[in-house]
């Protein structure tokens, strides 16, 4: 009997039936995780002002190399901001921020005016802090990890020198939220910001003096980090909330205000 002749996909490794082997492609899951992540990355630059009202944004094949993702899913997340209203395009020209849709000008609080002002201000991070905590001890990458970890480093030189810094304790609080990888966390604490600082700043001069109050806070900070980096969600959030509780304590001297009226 005569010996069969290989075929030519034999040859090459494919099956004997024919049927070539099919490559594998990632799963459907997945690449909608990238587009959401994308989506909330380009989120975070306009809000943050990287790319203002009316400017153009990077091509496609810029941001995929930036962001470390295909063209395919950047068309997706910019599809998805288009109709958010949150950028447009022009014909042959690009894709540019909208003036309208910028997340920057959809959220804000009225100023601080009043001691109540400031409780009301951590009452209300108290329901979005150690959320954000909790989520992202769950989401966090190695670029959100080395951001908190930058923050707390300048947390950790201030404290050595007896000093507070409001701008690095906010910033590790944003780092924070920004870890948890939802924009609607990050929007609520810079629409705070200005509020948030304020009680940042009578926070921080209610630790100077010889109670070693700076340093308590800074454990305070570096335990949240590493629940975080070690992916301890309950742990992260209920040590935010015990954190966040304990600088309103400190700083009403654990003397809440009725807010009923």
């Amino acid at each position: 009997m005569p010996a069969r002749r290989m075929s030519v996909d034999e040859a090459n490794g494919a099956p004997a039936n024919g049927d070539a082997a099919q490559t594998p492609r990632p799963e459907r899951g997945k690449a909608t995780k990238l587009v959401d992540r994308v989506f909330n990355q380009l989120m975070e630059r306009i809000r943050a002002g990287n790319y203002p009202p009316d400017s153009r944004l990077p091509g496609e094949h810029e941001l995929a190399s930036l962001l470390g993702v295909s063209r395919p899913i950047v068309r997706d997340a910019l599809a998805r901001l288009r109709e958010q209203g949150i950028v447009y395009a022009r014909q042959g020209a690009g894709t540019f921020v909208s003036a309208h849709g910028s997340p920057t000008t959809q959220l804000a609080y009225s100023p601080v005016k009043t001691i109540a002002d400031i409780q009301r201000c951590y009452e209300f991070r108290l329901t979005i802090e150690p959320a954000a905590a909790f989520f992202a001890a769950k989401r966090r990458d190695d670029a959100a990890i080395q951001k908190i970890a930058s923050a707390l480093a300048d947390l950790r030189e201030a404290t050595s020198h007896q000093l507070h810094r409001a701008d690095a304790d906010f910033i590790f609080h944003r780092s924070v939220t920004e870890a948890a990888n939802n924009h609607y966390y990050t929007a609520s604490i810079d629409a705070l910001k200005a509020h948030i600082a304020v009680g940042m700043h009578l926070h921080g001069l209610s630790l100077l003096g010889p109670r070693q109050g700076l340093e308590q806070v800074f454990q305070e900070h570096n335990a949240i980090y590493k629940a975080i980096a070690d992916g301890r969600a309950e742990d992260a959030r209920d040590l935010m909330q015990t954190h966040l509780e304990g600088s309103r304590d400190r700083l009403f001297e654990g003397r809440v205000l009725d807010l009923s009226f």
